[in-house]
């Protein structure tokens, strides 16, 4: 095997360093990846933007990251999924408090991977395109179907008609591409918002209707467009999307459950490098004022909310139903696509953090990913 490399967060604040890492042997129930491809969320960047006021269990020096997709060049004890050269896409977990190795990190040339937590991919399907999923499908899945979030019914082969709808707020993000097909694929009808130039798209993966998310009246042409329809619940995406969704389901009949996928403030308008005194001043009010808003016009409107932490389902029973049950076959037959398409930035390890800035500056209806 060859030598390993990492792109190495090795201080707050300090740009990635590319430099050697350790090959661990996977552990029992682990697969290690020789990664083709990884791809960029923004927890990723938010992490080395905030220091340790986000995942301050993590030690530095660490690598970061979620999604890859690559080739199996070793199974651990009691593996039997997988076998050395399958093509698989992988959610990594190194960053999560219940692991926390660097080793099960996403940014370097090897990964130890949950071997529940990932899934072979279709000969056709290239490397660039199954690196989309991991993170985004995973928060999806957790907002759906988490027993703590919507609890909805899980995706099948041939889903019954549950005659129920399903708000996906911000459908044209990771995450909204995800939900639309997931919740489809689970039996329910689904009605998203993006920009106009993106409805053909959403369309395409499963929505019913795509409705415009500008303009102050955005939640009331969505209210009435689901006037007569029984509510399953709501999915809220991205800056405004929790109390649209408020407002949506305070006025519509059925489950009036939120999940919510989007911090409270928007991170890239804080301050980089942010000191105590930065959070205390700009970041904590931002919270307080954002989260008790929420709170007080969820209560007015009857609606339930909760939190989804994309990695949640590694430790229950969702994380096998989605990655060993459901994904390979949905990704064979077509019935669930890697969306969105991935945009490639970069090769190496060394364009990681150029491919952070890149995601920075925005995209839409698109994944930043870097071939290594």
């Amino acid at each position: 095997m060859s030598s390993n490399s990492a792109a190495w967060l090795n201080a707050a604040f300090a740009p990635l360093a590319v430099a050697d890492a350790p090959i661990v042997p996977p552990e029992p129930g682990q697969i290690q990846v020789r990664n083709r491809v990884v791809a960029i969320n923004p927890i990723d960047r938010f992490k080395q933007k905030m220091g340790d006021a986000l995942y301050g269990w993590l030690k530095y020096p660490m690598i970061l990251g979620f999604d890859l997709a690559g080739e199996v060049v070793a199974v651990g004890p009691d593996v039997t999924r997988f076998h050395v050269g399958d093509r698989v896409v992988g959610h990594a977990t190194g960053m999560e408090k219940v692991r926390n190795k660097a080793s099960e990190s996403a940014f370097q040339l090897y990964t130890n991977v949950m071997a529940h937590m990932a899934s072979p991919i279709p000969t056709a399907m290239s490397f660039e395109t199954a690196a989309v999923l991991p993170l985004a499908l995973s928060t999806a899945a957790c907002g759906l179907f988490g027993t703590d979030q919507l609890g909805l019914d899980l995706p099948t082969s041939d889903p019954s008609d549950k005659d129920q709808t399903v708000l996906v707020w911000g459908g044209s993000t990771s995450v909204g591409c995800n939900a639309i097909q997931l919740a489809k694929a689970a039996g329910y009808r689904v009605v998203t918002t993006a920009s106009p130039h993106n409805f053909a798209y959403l369309k395409e993966l499963g929505a019913a209707e795509v409705h415009d998310y500008h303009g102050d009246d955005a939640s009331e042409r969505v209210t009435r467009a689901l006037q007569g329809h029984e509510m399953a619940g709501a999915v809220a995406i991205g800056a405004g999307s929790t109390q649209a969704c408020i407002a949506v389901l305070g006025a519509t009949e059925g489950n009036s459950r939120m999940a919510i996928a989007t911090f409270p403030i928007d991170i890239d308008a804080m301050p980089d490098r942010p000191n105590v005194w930065t959070m205390m001043t700009k970041m904590v009010p931002k919270m307080v004022v954002g989260i008790g808003g929420m709170w007080i016009a969820a209560k007015r409107n009857g609606v339930r909310t909760s939190t989804i932490w994309g990695s949640a389902l590694m430790d229950t029973d969702l994380g096998p139903a989605i990655y060993e049950r459901f994904l390979p076959e949905a990704l064979e037959t077509g019935r669930l696509v890697a969306a969105p398409p991935p945009l490639v930035v970069g090769h190496g390890l060394g364009a990681i953090q150029s491919a952070f800035e890149r995601q920075k500056n925005g995209v839409s209806a698109a994944k930043i990913v870097v071939t290594l």
